[in-house]
């Protein structure tokens, strides 16, 4: 990100993990607190956390914006990334989602990037996204996007009870399924939700009209 100035990570070569940006450069310091905490409490080992920064590099604040700079750097100098992370015994950090893209069911968080990586794993899903749909309820539920593969006769309840049987119940398609041709990504691959959102948010409106 554009405020640590250079990289905070690097993967070791001699020891890859899958999906993880490696480790904590030297000169900085990280911690990893409880997801919306003001108190900044930190988790223990290996349980997702927002994680934070601090160490030289890190920009000394936005020109002339005085207020934005107090609600991402603290008082003791520790910057709040956004990013959802872990941390193994080894120290290896793997970012699970920006905490903005976090669905929150009846308070619980839930990272639609833990979700996209269950139902990838089916043999008959070939790309996927998932977004938080609103629910007067819940407050939100997770939607899937699904992409089949070709030639696949899987169903919206196919997928539903794929996820419901390996996945805790609030992370649970409750939301519902639809299958679209092709998942909207920028040119790097980011899964652009925003375009989602707004497609479900048309597709209600056409339905209220019905």
């Amino acid at each position: 990100m554009t405020e640590l100035t250079v990289a905070s990570h690097f993967p070791v070569l001699d020891k890859q993990r899958y999906k993880s940006t490696g480790k904590l450069l030297s000169n900085l310091e990280m911690k990893i607190v409880e997801i919306n905490s003001d108190d900044e409490v930190e988790v223990e080992k290996g349980m997702p956390g927002e994680l934070l920064l601090r160490g030289p590099t890190i920009m000394l604040g936005y020109l002339r914006k005085p207020e934005e700079t107090k609600r991402i750097i603290n008082s003791d100098g520790w910057l709040r990334t956004g990013d959802v992370v872990f941390v193994d015994n080894e120290g290896f950090i793997t970012v699970l989602d920006r905490l903005k893209e976090l669905i929150k069911v009846n308070g619980l968080q839930v990272a639609p990037a833990e979700l996209e990586d269950l139902l990838l794993s089916h043999p008959d899903i070939e790309d996927c996204a998932v977004v938080g749909i609103s629910d007067p309820m819940s407050g939100e539920l997770p939607f899937g996007f699904v992409v089949k593969k070709e030639g696949s006769s899987l169903s919206d309840k196919d997928v539903q009870e794929f996820v419901k049987i390996k996945a805790v119940y609030y992370k649970h398609l409750k939301g519902g399924v639809e299958f679209i041709d092709k998942i909207p990504k920028s040119p790097s691959g980011k899964i652009l939700r925003r375009l989602l959102r707004e497609r479900l948010k048309n597709n209600n409106k056409l339905i209220s009209k019905i």
